[in-house]
């Protein structure tokens, strides 16, 4: 008897794109859904589609996993592409699709399942800063081999104000208390952003200055203390390594 062939596919990951970055920022390091092709596997078979555009991700079933990127939105405007985005999410959560949703979404995420997002209360995020994880996340599929301590880049106006009914906190931070959370088995949020390098950070802070001295911050300091965060940016890699394995 001939044995069966193995199934050679590449898993499908989709990035769902849910904005876009500053035109200057574009010109000089590319858009959301690059930074992210770049940091996922070359292994995945890696999809984009811009739901703020109108078009449609399927079915979740049709993915071996999940990207939610980013946006200069606000998920509390509730705008009509971003609640049915959040539907598809909990869909996805139900389904046991693998999910990681970065700031916006990992706000999208929370709202999807029942948590609160809104403004900060103490005004924006930028920079790089320090996370800590909890003491759930050394028995997190996603988490556990991180250190307890690294750097991330930030930039938001938005938290996670309360998580989701049975989330699991994996992470805070001393401006930031909900960092990063699990819902479910496989759909993770982070507010910080694995995607960027030391340079988009930059850029970030270049494009912001203004804005962020007006609100009675320091620019010059922030940008003084940008640093590679190489540890926060591997999270993309071992998002990869788990849908490559199928266990979920």
């Amino acid at each position: 008897m001939t044995a069966p062939l193995a199934d050679t596919r590449k898993p499908r990951v989709i990035i769902v794109k849910t904005g876009e970055t500053y035109p200057q920022i574009r010109e000089c390091c590319g858009d959301f859904e690059s930074w992210f092709v770049r940091g996922l596997s070359s292994a995945l078979k890696l999809s984009v589609v811009n739901v703020v555009a109108g078009e449609s991700p399927g079915e979740p079933t049709d993915w071996d996993g999940i990207v939610i990127t980013g946006s200069p939105a606000m998920v509390s405007n509730r705008d009509l592409w971003s609640e049915r985005t959040a539907q598809w999410l909990a869909t996805a959560v139900a389904a046991k699709v693998p999910v990681l949703g970065v700031c916006y979404g990992h706000q999208l995420l929370a709202h999807a399942l029942g948590g609160t997002v809104g403004y900060h209360p103490e005004g924006r995020e930028s920079g790089t800063h320090t996370v800590t994880l909890t003491e759930s996340a050394a028995s997190d599929a996603l988490f556990g081999t991180m250190p307890s301590q690294f750097s991330a880049q930030l930039t938001h106006k938005q938290s996670v104000l309360s998580l989701p009914p049975q989330a699991v906190l994996l992470g805070t931070s001393d401006f930031e208390p909900h960092q990063a959370f699990r819902i479910g088995e496989c759909a993770w949020g982070v507010q910080f952003h694995p995607e960027f390098t030391d340079e988009v950070m930059r850029a970030y802070l270049a494009v912001q200055a203004l804005d962020i001295e007006s609100e009675g911050g320091d620019a010059a300091a922030l940008l003084a203390a940008v640093k590679p965060a190489p540890e926060a940016s591997s999270l993309l890699q071992q998002f990869s390594e788990l849908v490559l394995s199928g266990r979920f």
